[in-house]
């Protein structure tokens, strides 16, 4: 089993950055898939970025170019940084895992972009 623990939303002001953190309960590492889902009010829930174990990223066509996934080892991290942002980007966002053939979360992260 794998529990996740994210941090960093908040308040931002368009054009701003911020940076999300995920931190698991094994090594990232070990992990297939790593990365993060966002929902606004009203939408579906929609993947933004993720990661492989062996480093392959991807990421949703309305954030290229802005918004970039990391990872630490040795400190079993995933990390989102947000720049440029937008208020269409305003959502919950949700650390994801798959580990193992199983899919975890974390318990979501409120981002609010706003003037």
């Amino acid at each position: 089993q794998v529990q996740l623990v994210e941090s960093g939303g908040g308040l931002v002001q368009p054009g701003g950055s911020l940076r999300l953190s995920c931190a698991a309960s094994t090594s990232v590492s070990s992990i297939s898939l790593m990365g993060w889902y966002r929902q606004a009010p009203g939408k579906q829930r929609d993947l933004v970025a993720g990661m492989s174990s062996g480093g392959s990223t991807n990421y949703a066509d309305s954030v290229k170019g802005r918004f970039t996934i990391s990872r630490d080892n040795a400190k079993n991290t995933v990390y989102l940084q947000m720049n440029s942002l937008k208020p269409e980007d305003t959502a919950v966002y949700s650390c994801f895992a798959i580990y193992r053939g199983r899919k975890y979360w974390g318990q979501g992260t409120q981002v609010t972009v706003s003037s």
